[in-house]
């Protein structure tokens, strides 16, 4: 682990950057055209649609404690977390295609499981990247700023990832011509093979530390001990929470996301300026949330982003009245928002991680790490699910390939309190949340004893 005083390396921050390029892009396609592909191409209704994705990451969140112990069990024994990085990196694009390779002629329930073993399958691959991957800035660096500038670079490269993957998904899809099917195969392998590509890229930067001894707990023990880091760190539960509940709204928007597109603003290709929109201001704001917090800290600095993407959602409620060109705007200001959003509270987390460790010992930061990850995962695997409940109850409509069909009022309400109303409420309950968060810098810089006295005595 670096020093306090030691910056980290340009390679080393550049190269765990471009992990986020991995993970930014199986975070944004799916939740932006999986349920899409399976209500109006395979013909599944949208209520089925919505909870093949949530059991699908309801595994995940079964699976994530469990691989983050076995990293820090890998760590001890070989002085790495590199392969379980290179293996996630090297199934997922396989998984990946499969998800959109439903047969064509297969009947919506066949065609339903077949996603569902496939998603389950890209999950738990990208779940062997992700834990140990979100385990990283703890021990790359022990600085609280360093982790703020590893963090900040690395929403850069999501940002672009979301971008990249969140326009360039559509229009690769539509190198299908009429046939959907063909268009979202291409959209799985061209965009499988960068993801996987990128994982591979950043699994190089796990350090190689001193193998030591060290035997495996058992499935039931890596379940005890991730509830064990939940129980001991009030912070970590907080933060966990907090970003669940912004992972929750920002996952409804961005499967709601193809539905404005095409039924408010009666154009499919809309979805591509809609993420232009977002992700402009979110380049542009990510080193510009790093120098506020610089100045006024993490945390003050994420209750501001947080409100400006809230009063962003909200504006768009206006949609019901006069839906136009005029909601980038508001979507811009919620990309600016997001920014800061996504890099303050990841740069957080190694707060929280080696603040337990000062406190009770190294050798957790997997089991952390698999925890938020599973947290994040059901954050944003429930926005769909919300999303479809919503537009159940509106009477949205499913259809088949070269199907054409109406949306009813209703139905056209529904997406647009889905994509404005809902996520503004779920920001406002996570600012209510956050407000108990304990942590200050002066807790992460300080020694053992005086994180044990700031554990008994609690942070203002």
């Amino acid at each position: 682990m670096t020093t306090t005083d030691t910056p980290l390396p340009v390679r080393t921050v550049a190269r765990y950057a471009i992990g986020s390029l991995g993970t930014g892009g199986f975070a944004t396609l799916p939740g932006l055209v999986l349920i899409y592909y399976m209500t109006d191409t395979l013909g599944i209704a949208a209520i089925t649609a919505g909870l093949l994705v949530t059991l699908a990451k309801v595994w995940d969140v079964v699976i994530d404690p469990v691989i983050g112990a076995r990293s820090d069990h890998s760590l001890a024994v070989t002085g790495s977390r590199r392969r379980f990085m290179l293996l996630g990196g090297m199934l997922l694009p396989l998984f990946f295609i499969l998800t959109f390779a439903v047969p064509s002629g297969m009947g919506p329930g066949f065609a339903g499981l077949w996603v569902l073993v496939a998603f389950m399958a890209t999950a738990t691959a990208f779940s062997l990247f992700q834990v140990p991957y979100i385990a990283l800035p703890a021990e790359l660096t022990s600085s609280y700023d360093q982790r703020t500038r590893l963090l900040s670079v690395r929403v850069v490269v999501l940002s672009v990832a979301i971008l990249l993957f969140g326009a360039g998904g559509p229009a690769l899809r539509s190198l299908g011509g009429d046939n959907e099917s063909l268009g979202y195969l291409i959209m799985a392998l061209v965009a499988g093979l960068l993801i996987g590509a990128a994982m591979m890229v950043t699994s190089g930067v796990a350090e190689r530390g001193v193998p030591r001894p060290a035997v495996p707990g058992s499935i039931a023990s890596n379940y005890k001990d991730g509830l064990g880091a939940l129980k001991r760190s009030p912070a970590f539960r907080i933060l966990l929470l907090c970003f669940a509940l912004q992972g929750l709204a920002t996952g409804v928007m961005l499967a709601g996301a193809q539905y404005v597109a095409t039924w408010v603003l009666h154009s499919e290709s809309a979805v591509t300026f809609l993420f232009i929109a977002l992700i402009g201001p979110a380049l542009l704001f990510a080193p510009v949330w790093r120098i506020v917090a610089g100045r006024i800290g993490k945390e003050r600095a994420f209750r501001y982003a947080s409100i400006m993407f809230g009063i962003a959602a909200l504006a768009l409620v206006g949609m019901l009245g006069a839906p136009g060109d005029w909601i980038y705007l508001p979507v811009a200001l919620a990309g600016a928002g997001y920014a800061g959003m996504q890099s303050l509270p990841m740069s957080m987390l190694p707060d929280v991680i080696s603040h337990d460790a000062k406190t009770y010992g190294e050798g957790s930061a997997g089991i952390f790490g698999g925890v938020w990850t599973a947290g994040e995962t059901t954050g944003m695997a429930l926005g769909a699910t919300v999303l479809t409940l919503v537009l159940a109850a509106s009477g949205y409509v499913q259809s088949v390939a070269g199907e054409t069909l109406t949306q009813g009022p209703a139905a056209i309400s529904g997406i647009i309190l889905s994509f404005s109303l809902v996520p503004a409420v779920l920001i406002a309950v996570s600012l209510l949340v956050f407000r108990r968060y304990p942590l200050r810098q002066h807790d992460i810089d300080a020694g053992p004893n005086n994180a044990a006295a700031s554990r008994s005595e609690g942070a203002p």
